[in-house]
């Protein structure tokens, strides 16, 4: 690659700095968006209604009963999760 080569490739700051600065924008418009989305999912009059659902039907909850060992299994991994972050 010669010099002349190089110099064809050569973007001058301002462009660079236009290009930063358009990056961010769009990044900062994104994030935006995304905290917008959260705020109406926050706001969003149907969750509760969603999050009762099962309350009405026990019968149709899985129990303790349905998963024999889940219970000893879960508290084994909690067990080994408590010993693996106290030896970090």
């Amino acid at each position: 690659m010669t010099a002349a080569d190089l110099s064809r490739l050569d973007t001058a700051l301002p462009v660079l700095i236009a290009r930063v600065d358009a990056l961010a924008a769009r990044r900062r418009a994104h994030m935006a968006a995304g905290l917008l989305a959260e705020d109406r999912h926050q706001c969003d009059p149907t969750d509760t209604l969603f999050a009762a659902l099962p309350c009405p039907h026990p019968e149709a909850c899985s129990t303790s009963a349905d998963y024999p060992g889940f219970d000893a299994w879960i508290a084994q991994q909690q067990n080994l999760n408590t010993v693996a972050r106290r030896n970090r």
